[in-house]
C-alpha cells in the first residue's frame, strides 16, 4: 500500500504527533475467536486437544510461525501445518472478526489530520481484512510480518513506517494491546498507547477510540 499520501501534516520540528500506527489483532479487530478457530484447526488435524486460555493469549499476539512452533514443537508438524495454511479458505476466519467499537469514526477523523499505518504480525489475511471492513482508504501504509525480516517485537516494522513517512520516532505513536506491542514500541522509541489493557506499562491508556484524538491533541 502506498505511503505517498498528500495529506497535510505538521512540520517535523514542532514536537507534535504526526503519525498514528496501529496493531491489528485486539486493536483494529477483535480476533480472539478467529485465532482460536484457526489454531484449533491445526491441533485437530494432529489429534491434539483444543487451545487453553494461555495458548490463545500467546497466538493472539505472535506470528503464525512463532505460534506453530509454540504449539507443535516438532518441525515436521510445523511444516505440515504451514502447508495446510497455504491451502486454507480464509473466509471463515474473516467472518469471525469484529471491528472494534468507534474505530471507523476515529479513522475518518484521523485521516484528515495524521499519517496512519498498521504494523501487524498478520500475514496473508491482512488484505482481505481491510477490504471486508472498508478500511483501505484510512491507512497510508500497512506492514505485515511478510514485509519484514524480523517480526515484532523487533522494531523493524515501526522503523520501516517511520522511514517511509520521513519522521522521527518521537513524532509517532503506536497503539497496541499486548506486551509484544509494548516492547516493539519501546525498541523503536515511539510513544506507546495501550488499548483496553491497563496491565501494560504504557505512556497512555485508552479504553475506547473516542478517547484517542483528544489524547493526541495533548501529546
Amino acid at each position: 500500500m502506498s505511503s505517498t499520501n498528500s495529506k497535510t501534516v505538521a512540520s517535523r520540528d514542532d514536537g507534535a504527533i504526526k503519525a498514528v500506527i496501529f496493531d491489528c489483532d485486539g486493536v483494529i479487530v477483535d480476533s480472539r475467536k478467529a485465532n482460536a478457530y484457526l489454531y484449533n484447526q491445526f491441533l485437530s488435524h494432529f489429534n491434539k486437544g483444543t487451545l487453553s486460555e494461555e495458548q490463545i493469549d500467546y497466538v493472539h499476539c505472535h506470528t503464525l510461525q512463532e505460534s506453530l512452533e509454540y504449539l507443535l514443537v516438532d518441525e515436521r508438524l510445523i511444516e505440515e501445518a504451514k502447508r495446510l495454511w497455504q491451502e486454507m479458505d480464509y473466509e471463515p476466519l474473516i467472518d469471525l472478526l469484529d471491528l472494534e467499537p468507534g474505530l471507523l469514526e476515529c479513522l475518518q477523523e484521523l485521516a484528515r489530520r495524521y499519517r496512519t499505518a498498521i504494523a501487524t504480525s498478520r500475514t496473508r489475511t491482512m488484505k482481505q481484512l481491510l477490504q471486508r471492513f472498508g478500511l483501505d482508504p484510512y491507512f497510508d501504509m500497512v506492514v505485515t510480518s511478510l514485509d519484514v525480516r524480523h517480526p515484532k517485537p523487533h522494531p523493524e516494522s515501526l522503523n520501516k513506517i517511520l522511514l517511509s513517512f520521513e519522521i522521527a520516532p518521537q513524532a509517532a505513536c503506536y497503539i497496541g494491546d499486548s506486551d509484544v506491542d509494548r516492547e516493539t514500541s519501546h525498541r523503536a522509541g515511539v510513544l506507546f498507547i495501550a488499548y483496553r489493557n491497563e496491565e501494560l506499562k504504557a505512556d497512555h491508556y485508552i479504553s475506547h477510540f473516542n478517547e484517542l484524538i483528544p489524547l493526541l491533541e495533548q501529546c
